[in-house]
């Protein structure tokens, strides 16, 4: 296996670069990636005192910098030592002007900026995590997206996704004789979602799950017929209240959430188009 230093340098909180990096050497099975991360690097005179820390540890540069004069030291920096580099978001700026017709600010951490969409994140978080379990039923009404699903569907990690995309999403679980909230079933105009799962690899989920609390004892929580019954309740329900529905057996909580999302924006469009007419 190829082992290489992998040193990732940002102006900001390196989250872009550190998204990208990820996902670009997911395609590299064979390589063993070292990284070294230096963030919030902000002058000229800092990268320079970066410089003798990667020449520790060689290998490939990899950078979001916006501003010039930094990204002119590493550069320089690099080529001097015959490092190899990448700067992940000089083509895309680049290729953006051009079709836009205009220039870049260069202004580092612009997407971190304290606006109207962060203070809507921040919102929808504290929403999001107020509503999980059922725990609040009260204000489901402003939810933007309610998740209801069978123990261990993985609906609290997709509700706390969606919120970090700004929706305040709710999640109410379907627990065996235990009744739905009214205010779920009484809900209008929002836009509410199921969730099953393959029964086996639930009952597997389930099984880890009592034993990671040492309470491996036998219930109907694993019993294979049970959890059949449950998944068949659930449909049911979903297909009587006209929700969409989501088998998130072999999704992963990202692929859930963008399904979700899609569901979501037809539902949208649909209103509106109902609206219109």
């Amino acid at each position: 296996m190829q082992k290489i230093h992998l040193h990732l340098v940002s102006d900001s909180t390196g989250d872009t670069l550190d998204q990208v990096t990820k996902a670009a050497f997911a395609q590299f099975a064979d390589v063993e990636v070292v990284r070294h991360n230096w963030p919030m690097i902000r002058t000229p005179r800092h990268m320079e005192n970066i410089i003798p820390e990667i020449e520790e540890n060689p290998g490939v540069v990899m950078f979001t910098l916006v501003d010039r004069a930094i990204e002119a030291v590493l550069i320089e920096a690099c080529e001097q030592h015959k490092w190899k580099y990448v700067s992940v978001l000089r083509g895309i700026i680049r290729q953006l002007g051009s079709i836009l017709g205009v220039r870049g600010t260069r202004i580092a951490g612009l997407q971190h900026q304290m606006n109207d969409e962060y203070f809507d994140r921040i919102a929808a978080m504290e929403y999001t995590l107020s509503h999980d379990d059922g725990q609040i039923p009260d204000g489901l009404n402003h939810a933007d997206i309610v998740v209801v699903g069978v123990s261990r569907t993985s609906k609290t990690p997709t509700c706390i996704y969606l919120a970090n995309k700004g929706y305040k999403a709710a999640n109410i679980p379907l627990v065996p004789q235990c009744p739905l909230p009214s205010e779920l079933l009484e809900l209008k105009d929002v836009f509410v979602v199921g969730l099953v799962h393959g029964v086996d690899h639930l009952v597997q989920i389930r099984r880890n799950r009592l034993n990671s609390l040492k309470e491996g004892k036998t219930t109907s929580y694993v019993d294979i017929d049970s959890v059949k019954q449950e998944i068949r309740d659930a449909r049911r329900l979903f297909s009587k209240m006209g929700w969409p529905v989501i088998d998130t057996t072999r999704k992963s909580i990202e692929e859930t959430a963008v399904s979700i999302q899609k569901l979501k924006q037809r539902y949208d469009e649909e209103r509106e188009n109902n609206a219109a007419q």
